[in-house]
């Protein structure tokens, strides 16, 4: 192996070029994978402990720390405030998105990454080693996603179900407002007036 670090770009090429045994990849690779049915797409993603080993990590959590660092509110208040909002922003943009599927797949990765990258920056930026798992920062009290089970499949798969869903309840919606604004024909109002003189 290089000394280099590889980027999640490079895993997640050789683990689409690694052919259909998925599960052997999986265990060689440090990534996990989801089907997208819908796509016909295999969605490939770093465990948290494979996103550390890439650079990718170095460059996202010293950006963060640093930034953290700069300003004067608590470095905890800072990353649950930007965790909360960046959530709240991509489940907005999957509501609004015009193919959920296709949405899901290029948004997953950045992220879960971007999401474990604000807990060990936090981590970086306070002096503290960074989270193992077995306990979850205090960062993520208010957070709806258990992000370290599984080494990230669980924040993975249920992030993926809500992006889906959030199309989904917004399709609804969006449905039900069609339905509201839709001119009343002639023939339903008079189906309704023979309706109310029959009571």
């Amino acid at each position: 192996m290089s000394d280099t670090p590889r980027t999640i770009a490079d895993l997640i090429a050789e683990a689409d070029s690694a052919g259909h045994d998925h599960a052997a990849t999986e265990k060689n690779s440090g990534l996990q994978h989801i089907h997208n049915h819908a796509t016909g797409a295999i969605v490939w993603f770093p465990t948290w402990r494979t996103f550390r080993e890439t650079s990718d990590w170095s460059e996202a959590v010293e950006g963060v720390a640093e930034d953290f660092r700069s300003r004067p509110t608590p470095v905890e208040e800072q990353a649950a405030t930007f965790l909360a909002d960046d959530l709240a922003a991509l489940l907005r943009r999957a509501a609004a998105s015009s193919d959920a599927n296709v949405f899901v797949q290029e948004n997953l990765v950045h992220h879960l990454t971007r999401t474990w990258a604000v807990a060990d920056a936090v981590a970086t930026a306070t002096g503290r080693e960074l989270p193992t798992g077995s306990t979850t920062p205090s960062i993520f009290a208010g957070y709806p996603y258990d992000v370290y089970a599984q080494d990230g499949g669980t924040f993975a798969t249920t992030l993926w179900n809500d992006m889906i869903d959030a199309r989904r309840n917004q399709a609804l919606k969006d449905e039900a407002a069609r339905k509201a604004l839709k001119p009343v024909s002639r023939k339903a109002l008079k189906n309704a007036a023979r309706k109310a003189a029959r009571r």
